[in-house]
């Protein structure tokens, strides 16, 4: 097993609150174990460009409690050809980088499997995502953040729902994993949530809007951006046709989900799996995700962590039923 005496770190995909403090996590410990660490803008793309730069302690001060990534990111089209990973690489051994560390999501890891695959690199993952969906990990970077986000902005909108008697559609992020609308949709108290994977989320809606009480000031439904009905608008045309007497308005929270600063939870998981991430490079460990799970480190295949179906947990669904009658 060869030394490591080069750390490349990159951020790759969408950006996620914590990443900073993850980047800060990974520097450090590699400086305590006297490893360099290079870090490379804009993920893969900035590997094929060039675009390097030699991190040392104060790179990463007085960002811990910074949203977004001083790496930057970015996607990169030209990675996904043998011959723009092939110039990714030279750069690398150009730079002397021995080992690589790659905060991202479902991209990230399938772009670094191929990369590790190919070439006779070390690399592990750091989960960073709002959405919550890779397997090996209970809670990826991001995600508390992103879930209080929403709840904060949730309560804001109730009180106009409240003060005009309206029915409010909020639209948050989830293409293809309904983990934030569920439990923003508990924790605001919702009417309903709409997510990809229940299929019978609208049917349920109008169950609820024909029987449920007619005496509610408000009424609250969080929909994921993946839902089976096309999103929030298309919902609330379906709702305003079925229902016209309902005073019915449209939020779209967008991309705030994605910023502000990390909460105390996503900065603590970020510390911990940054610092893991350089031990299992020093100990010979590769091609591997790592994770919390049941609040213990956890070491991921990339193939496992990635393309996986998230469960989803059945009693969360029931939990939103009950306490909105």
């Amino acid at each position: 097993m060869a030394e490591i005496k080069n750390i490349g770190l990159y951020t790759s995909g969408g950006d996620a609150p914590g990443m900073n403090a993850a980047i800060r996590a990974v520097v450090r410990a590699a400086l305590y174990y006297d490893i360099q660490v290079t870090g490379i803008r804009r993920g893969y793309e900035g590997m094929i460009k060039g675009d390097f730069w030699p991190m040392g302690r104060k790179s990463v001060s007085n960002i811990v409690q910074r949203g977004g990534t001083i790496l930057k990111t970015a996607r990169s089209e030209q990675f996904r050809t043998p011959e723009g990973r092939k110039i990714a690489y030279e750069n690398l051994q150009k730079q002397g980088i021995d080992a690589l560390v790659g905060i991202g999501g479902d991209g990230t890891f399938t772009g670094a499997r191929v990369f590790g695959h190919e070439y006779d690199i070390p690399i592990v993952g750091l989960p960073g995502t709002i959405d919550n969906d890779l397997a090996g990990t209970d809670f990826t970077i991001g995600y508390d953040t992103a879930i209080n986000t929403v709840v904060d902005a949730v309560d804001k909108i109730r009180d106009t729902a409240e003060s005009h008697d309206r029915l409010f559609i909020i639209e948050v992020m989830g293409r293809d994993s309904g983990l934030i609308a569920l439990r923003t949709g508990i924790a605001a108290g919702a009417e309903a949530i709409l997510i990809p994977e229940n299929k019978t989320g609208l049917s349920g809606l109008f169950d609820r809007l024909e029987h449920g009480r007619k005496d509610k000031s408000s009424r609250i439904v969080i929909t994921a951006e993946g839902d089976d009905v096309g999103g929030a608008f298309e919902l609330g045309r379906l709702v305003t046709e079925k229902f016209p007497h309902y005073d019915t308005r449209v939020s779209i929270l967008g991309h705030i989900q994605r910023g502000g600063k990390p909460t105390c939870q996503d900065r603590v998981l970020a510390s911990r799996v940054g610092v893991a991430a350089v031990e299992a490079l020093r100990d010979g460990r590769r091609n591997e995700m790592i994770g919390v799970i049941h609040n213990e480190i956890s070491y991921t295949p990339f193939e496992k962590a990635i393309k996986q179906k998230i469960d989803i947990n059945e009693k969360f669904l029931k939990i939103v039923e009950m306490l909105s009658l």
